[in-house]
């Protein structure tokens, strides 16, 4: 699998508004757009880093699993992610396992994540078309 570098870097926030507080007006951070994905049931918004995004996960539905994730952890660092040019292709040439299928990501991008067991424990998603 080859990819392009890093997308983004993902932090997982229960309130995005709150969220922006810090990172767009204290840190500076410009926002770049801010959409509802995957059936309703995530908002992402992207921040410009420079050279990468910032990229902010609100769960929105109670079921979401990041609502679990987030009362364990708190809002955190919850992935990095790698440009790809083919989703389809990245799971097909995958080093380690990785999910059952692609998922919705930002602006009609696909995405996926790898095993957790494969990159100890650490959460890395690609995504591309």
């Amino acid at each position: 699998m080859k990819h392009q570098g890093l997308d983004h870097l993902a932090i997982a926030v229960p309130d995005t508004e709150e969220a922006l507080k810090i990172w767009r007006d204290t840190m500076g951070f410009p926002f770049l757009c801010s959409e509802v994905v995957n059936g309703g049931t995530v908002r992402l918004t992207h921040l410009d880093m420079g050279n990468v995004h910032l990229q902010l996960v609100e769960p929105l539905t109670p079921d979401h699993p990041l609502k679990a994730w987030l009362a364990k952890n708190g809002p955190g660092l919850h992935h990095f992610c790698l440009k790809v040019e083919d989703v389809g292709k990245a799971m097909a040439g995958a080093p380690v396992p990785t999910g059952a299928a692609p998922h919705q990501g930002t602006q009609g991008k696909r995405a996926l994540f790898f095993d957790m067991v494969a990159t100890q424990n650490v959460q890395v998603e690609v995504t591309g078309k």
